[in-house]
């Protein structure tokens, strides 16, 4: 083989310009392998994750402790009460999946800039347009519950009976079955098999794409079943106060991405520049770190809310499942 046909083999199979904050513009190859081994990874992050570990384990220990007493069915305690509750237990649910993945997709945006002052900066950027999505979406569903909430699915404290789907988990399942399908289409689009959504909008808006992720982010509360929440939510509810609905909601979506913001930061002050050279020697490096976390994500979260739950209620005969789950 000469020295010309290694350097065809070694060039993306397409490149174009960016078109969006997730886009590079540059492909790699094997995509079809990519795809399929990030679903892979979503797939068997059903069979092994533990609903139960993640919410009573380390999400109501962590309330526990900041809160001082024990948060699961304590009372509230008013509007000031209930804006600390929000807070803490948003906190408390940060380590989902969803989160996860939508922060490890956001890697490729730590930047080259050369200072450490000037990475925070371009990675705070992105960050605090995230929270305007997030914001809006999560204050909007907040005043709502404010208002009506006392009527919604997500206020009902009946148990789930095997073979039926309450009015909770259909909610559930339809809200994250559409992040789920949502991440997996962008991370279609950053590997440039289907098109990038935000192509056009994005021309105009440069932010458009950061902003409907925090939208995403925001709206895992629609759709949540963590406990603590749902605890919020029926306090929320029974309140009949729009602002303090809004004001909850925002304060827990704020506390679920704190700490995942914070770690961001600092990888940026400390291994961006190292990251952002790594990034910048091949091109299709982002694309492939970008896709691999949103379609594991979205994989993961579709699976997990329409079919597992399905098995989970007897309506579907079988689902794959690790001993401790």
């Amino acid at each position: 083989m000469s020295s010309s046909d290694i350097r065809q083999e070694r060039e993306p199979a397409a490149a174009q310009a960016p078109t969006s904050t997730f886009v590079s513009g540059v492909f790699p190859r094997r995509r079809g392998l990519i795809v399929g081994l990030s679903a892979l990874v979503g797939f068997l992050l059903t069979v092994v994750w533990s609903a139960k570990f993640v919410d009573s384990t380390i999400g109501d220990s962590i309330a526990d402790t900041m809160l001082g007493h024990t948060a699961k069915g304590a009372e509230i305690g008013g509007i000031a009460g209930g804006i600390a509750f929000a807070f803490v237990t948003g906190l408390a649910g940060t380590f989902t999946a969803c989160n996860v993945a939508v922060f490890g997709a956001m890697t490729p945006i730590l930047g080259t800039t050369a200072t450490r002052w000037g990475r925070v900066r371009a990675t705070l950027r992105p960050l605090l347009w995230l929270s305007v999505g997030m914001t809006a979406v999560s204050a909007t569903y907040g005043a709502i519950v404010g208002l009506v909430g006392t009527s919604m699915p997500q206020f009902s404290t009946a148990k789930n009976v095997a073979g039926s789907l309450s009015g909770r988990s259909i909610q559930s399942m339809i809200v994250f079955g559409l992040i789920g399908l949502a991440m997996v289409y962008l991370g279609l689009a950053a590997l440039g098999i289907v098109r990038d959504p935000f192509a056009k909008l994005s021309q105009r808006f440069p932010n458009a794409t950061m902003v409907f992720m925090g939208a995403l982010v925001g709206g895992f509360l629609i759709g949540r079943p963590f406990g603590l929440f749902r605890q919020l939510f029926r306090d929320a509810a029974e309140s009949g106060n729009a602002l303090y609905g809004a004001a909850a909601f925002t304060l827990q979506s704020l506390g679920n991405i704190l700490i995942m913001a914070v770690l961001l930061l600092v990888t940026s002050a400390v291994l961006g520049g190292r990251l952002g050279r790594w990034f910048a020697a091949d091109g299709r490096r982002m694309a492939i770190v970008t896709a691999s976390a949103l379609i594991a994500a979205g994989v993961f979260t579709f699976l997990y809310w329409d079919v597992r739950l399905l098995a989970g209620r007897g309506i579907l005969p079988w689902y794959p499942l690790a001993p401790w789950t």
